[in-house]
């Protein structure tokens, strides 16, 4: 994960094979019920103007954050799989008649998936990118980008060419050793 960002710009060309890289991710049904808000330029101003303030930013550690030159806001559409699965190959399933079906969210699942591989082929092509959650002023957000309602936020990525002498920069949680695979195993059942 990058935080420090080269005030450059990501050709649109650029940004579209990542995406289309992203939009291979597994999706329940091939709903692809994902969405991508990115903001560019004027719009990045805006989404940094509502989410960290500018009496907020003298004491942020990344200062170099906000200068990524694009901010995407990764959304999970629930009506896609409501629709996806009303369709006559999916309908004896029972899930297209109401969110409180599914035993789990796979919109959230399949946004998560999508942008999980948006990050790695961000990485893949030389971008510098950075999940982070929107903690503050999501309302806001939605109102000012028209986005509808139904739509649950996953979070925001900053894209952008990295700073080299920055971006090995780590963060505190960066320091906290990685759990083994004999720790995350549970080999025919979990122990008690």
């Amino acid at each position: 994960m990058v935080r420090a960002f080269q005030k450059k710009s990501v050709d649109a060309e650029l940004l579209n094979r990542i995406v289309e890289i992203a939009s291979w991710a597994p999706s329940a049904g091939k709903a692809q019920g994902w969405h991508l808000l990115v903001l560019q330029n004027e719009d990045t101003n805006r989404f940094w103007n509502v989410t960290l303030p500018e009496e907020k930013r003298a004491t942020f550690r990344w200062q170099h954050l906000l200068d990524a030159p694009v901010i995407a806001l990764a959304f999970a559409d629930p009506n896609a799989y409501l629709e996806r699965y009303s369709e006559p190959d999916k309908a004896s399933t029972k899930l297209g008649s109401s969110i409180e079906n599914w035993p789990t969210p796979y919109w959230t699942v399949d946004a998560s998936f999508a942008t999980m591989q948006l990050l790695l082929a961000a990485h893949d092509v030389g971008l510098g990118a950075l999940f982070f959650g929107v903690f503050s002023g999501e309302q806001k957000l939605r109102s000012d980008f028209n986005v509808p309602e139904q739509m649950q936020l996953i979070g925001a990525v900053a894209l952008g060419w990295p700073m080299p002498e920055k971006a090995t920069e780590k963060g505190a949680s960066a320091r906290r050793s990685r759990r083994k695979p004999s720790e995350i195993i549970h080999e025919g059942g979990f122990t008690k």
